[in-house]
């Protein structure tokens, strides 16, 4: 028998549930191929951070990867910029953003319709807003964007004009430190500037023909600076690359130096291309020692409330992953970065499912993949910091501690 000496990695983004109608939409989903791979494997649940944490997408991603949050994260504005494509430097101020709708002062749709057609109002702020600074603004996927602001005398410790809720006021932007009254001065301003340019754009004018709302806002949370962080082929000895739509994950991966491979047809949302997403995957490991993959619409169904829509999704991807049945000589991992319950509409600190198939392997009797199935598995309950020294025990990549 040859041990493995690839690992494919799928994190399928808040997949993990709470029951409704006395099922959780991962078991009411449709999913033989899960099932057969959980049949082949190992299972348990995890606490992607700690027990009792809730976690963001972000830290539960660089716990995950095998990086200590608590050392690491300054915030998730650096990540999602980097995922963007913006060139972060050292002291750069960050902010993950969100094209919102506002009316008479108050925030009615936090993504603005969900808006996928950005690109113009992004390039329309970057050439027409003037700040006492340089700053970078740039789309994302969905109503995501990104801002960095560089110059000197900036700061992090900013509030959120983000009210977290829709039909709430817009909040202002306010210095947590003292030494943060010019950058919230400057991010006020830049959300004035914004406002304006946005409400006479001509996407937004047509968005409200089509009684659609208009992103005519935009919301900034995240602020961090970036951090310094040891590369994952340094910590690892592992050629790595990762495939996603989310901009935060992408980010994560360059800045951990995770090479991104692009996807046509991946959205991030649940009409994403899964199947080909998983296609480019299977292919990028004759190139790569681990591949990172990372399937975000159940996340969003989670966030949206509705059952149904993140049941489906699990069918969809349940799917595209009968590609995989067959796959030689590689470590299988399929789990989630936290729980998304659909009765929440939000991240919880649920533990997640998570499944490792490869030749090696101590299977157990779990013949499902859901969350209360793989509770009764053999990896039992861990935590996301101790999957990678697992992983590379596995593949063989452990030094012996003693003698």
């Amino acid at each position: 028998m040859k041990i493995p000496e690839k690992i494919l990695f799928f994190i399928i983004d808040g997949i993990s549930d709470r029951p409704v109608y006395g099922k959780t939409p991962l078991q009411d989903a449709k999913t033989p191929n899960l099932d057969e791979l959980a049949s082949r494997g190992i299972l348990g649940i995890m606490d992607t951070i700690a027990p009792g944490i809730r976690p963001g997408s972000d830290t539960a991603h660089l716990a995950l990867l095998g990086y200590n949050p608590y050392d690491i994260y300054t915030g998730r504005g650096p990540f999602e910029a980097a995922g963007v494509g913006i060139d972060v430097k050292a002291g750069d101020v960050a902010f993950r953003c969100n094209f919102a709708t506002l009316d008479d002062g108050k925030v009615m749709d936090r993504r603005a319709g969900r808006i996928r057609e950005t690109k113009e109002l992004a390039r329309s702020i970057m050439e027409d807003v003037k700040l006492n600074c340089e700053f970078i603004f740039k789309e994302s996927t969905g109503h995501r964007a990104a801002l960095v602001l560089r110059g000197r005398g900036l700061s992090a410790d900013v509030s959120s004009n983000d009210p977290k809720k829709e039909n709430e006021p817009i909040k202002e932007i306010n210095p947590v430190k003292s030494e943060a009254k010019k950058t919230a001065k400057i991010l006020n301003d830049f959300v004035k500037q914004a406002n304006d340019i946005l409400n006479k754009h001509p996407t937004n004018v047509e968005r409200i023909e089509l009684k659609k709302p208009p992103a005519n806002t935009i919301l900034l949370r995240g602020a961090g600076m970036v951090p310094d962080i040891e590369t994952f082929e340094k910590k690892y000895g592992l050629k790595a690359a990762v495939i996603a739509a989310a901009g935060l994950v992408i980010g994560i991966g360059k800045m951990c130096g995770i090479t991104h491979i692009g996807v046509d047809g991946v959205t991030g949302g649940v009409d994403s291309n899964v199947g080909i997403k998983i296609n480019k995957a299977i292919e990028a490991l004759n190139d790569y020692d681990f591949v990172l993959v990372n399937i975000k619409g159940g996340d969003e169904a989670g966030h949206d409330g509705d059952f149904e829509k993140k049941r489906d999704f699990v069918s969809k991807i349940d799917e595209s992953f009968s590609d995989i049945l067959d796959l030689k000589d590689t470590m299988i991992v399929v789990t989630a970065d936290h729980s998304t319950p659909v009765s929440v509409k939000d991240h919880s600190a649920d533990p997640v499912p998570i499944m490792i198939i490869g030749d090696g392997i101590r299977r157990d009797d779990i013949r499902a993949y859901d969350e209360i199935s793989a509770a009764k598995g053999g990896l039992n309950r861990l935590m996301g910091k101790d999957l990678m020294p697992i992983l590379m025990d596995l593949i063989n990549r452990t030094k012996k501690f003693g003698a």
